[in-house]
């Protein structure tokens, strides 16, 4: 069928590009230490671009007895379609990147059911007044891409995804702790997850004054991920590369940050999701630095913004089947130091412990700005937690941060499956309370 669209779109245009994902998942929900629901779900989806006359035309759908209309409206969009700065790219031999298991792919819903009702159960028991809650999804997808030039790419992949949350409520207060965990493989890591949890709900029982000034800020893992990340990625994106905006642009192989810092886009590990042989537009995938040692290596491109900045793709186009690509990061590296988690914390006379911030934060993002609440974070006093703070915001700049490190956790942790990172701390933080 594929084939045969390909052939209609191409009658009509200079370049022609089909991109497909069919998925069916399985999510499973527990509330209030109960099983809530089991779901099947299946999607199936084409989205095409076409090129002619030095323009870009796209549609998309869900419907796949619309294939008619689909190069209908591609066509019809094209004289207001953005200039091409690109061509489609030709057939690539890709590396063997596993990520489907068929055990995986074996799982029955009673079996994701059970999972779940295990953690609960386990959590339950040793933590009675804590409501809990509890999300696990099986997906198995077969993404395929086909062209004009002869490129045509396939590959499935299987995933089991969870999150746990436990809400504890005393008189008016109440708090969260969570943790979440994600993989190719058909089993999870519970005690992890356990631990993980437990070690949260220990620190936050107590609730401690937050310490306020410029003081040092331990960053775990998932603060990383929720609030240092996306400013940082943004300076790489190479749409932001091409329109001017980004404050690396003049900075590529420049000492920019801590020479302890250094962070991949690598999408060729096995089994982990987001992990691929090739991107959303058939490039292969590669092993890519992005900060080496300090200095700003690479930046994040698609073909077209690779073409508007008159470089090569780095097989980074991410795309869903309603838009077209864009650059994106895949599964992102930030290589361990020295200092345990534990050292980190005994170091300090005063310090705050981020675990997560309230939503994306307020600032120049571009310029590596926030300002967030911090949903759950610890006060440390003379190098031991003294539980948690309330009403606690921090602002600072992500490239200050990064290049003023106090120290780099030895210790690092997979978050939501697409960042394996240590903590890291920072000296000179600004952090304020209501309290």
């Amino acid at each position: 069928m594929l084939e045969d669209l390909l052939s209609q779109a191409q009658n009509l245009a200079d370049q022609t590009e089909i991109f497909q994902v069919t998925s069916r998942s399985t999510p499973v929900s527990f509330e209030a230490n109960r099983l809530k629901s089991v779901d099947d779900r299946d999607s199936n989806g084409v989205a095409l671009r076409i090129i002619k006359n030095g323009r870009i035309g796209f549609s998309s759908t869900t419907n796949m007895a619309d294939m008619n209309g689909l190069v209908a409206r591609a066509v019809e969009i094209l004289p207001f379609g953005a200039k091409a700065s690109m061509e489609f790219p030709p057939a690539s031999q890709y590396a063997d990147i596993p990520t489907f298991d068929q055990a995986t792919s074996d799982l029955k819903p009673e079996d994701i059911v059970e999972t779940g009702s295990h953690i609960i159960d386990k959590l339950h028991t040793e933590w009675p007044d804590v409501m809990w809650s509890a999300s696990l999804s099986k997906t198995i997808a077969t993404t395929r891409l086909l062209n004009s030039s002869g490129c045509h790419a396939e590959e499935t992949t299987s995933a089991i995804s969870i999150g746990v949350e436990g809400t504890l409520v005393k008189g008016t207060d109440m708090f969260f702790a969570w943790e979440s965990q994600s993989t190719c493989h058909p089993t999870l890591d519970i005690p992890q997850i356990v631990c993980s949890i437990e070690r949260k709900l220990y620190w936050a029982e107590d609730v401690a004054p937050a310490p306020t000034g410029s003081i040092p800020v331990i960053f775990t893992p998932s603060a990383v991920a929720d609030l240092l990340l996306e400013p940082l990625l943004e300076g790489f994106n190479g749409t932001n590369i091409v329109q001017g905006s980004s404050p690396l642009i003049e900075k590529l192989t420049t000492q920019m940050l801590d020479p302890r810092i250094t962070l991949w886009d690598d999408p060729t590990i096995p089994y982990i999701p987001g992990s691929s042989a090739f991107d959303g537009e058939g490039v292969p995938c590669n092993r890519l630095p992005l900060i080496q040692k300090g200095v700003i290596s690479n930046f994040i491109f698609d073909l077209q913004t690779a073409g508007q900045a008159g470089v090569r793709s780095t097989g980074n186009a991410h795309r869903g089947l309603g838009s077209q690509p864009t650059p994106g990061s895949s599964v992102l590296i930030i290589d361990p130091g020295e200092t345990t988690f534990n050292e980190m914390i005994a170091g300090y006379s005063t310090a705050l412990i981020v675990e997560s911030f309230l939503g994306a934060g307020q600032g120049n993002t571009l310029g590596g700005d926030f300002s967030a609440n911090v949903l759950l974070g610890y006060a440390v006093v003379n190098g031991k937690v003294t539980g948690r703070v309330k009403d606690t915001m921090v602002a600072g700049n992500v490239y200050n941060i990064l290049k003023n490190l106090d120290a780099l956790g030895s210790e690092s942790e997979w978050v939501e499956g697409f960042l394996l990172t240590p903590a890291l701390s920072c000296t000179r933080v600004s952090v304020s309370s209501k309290s």
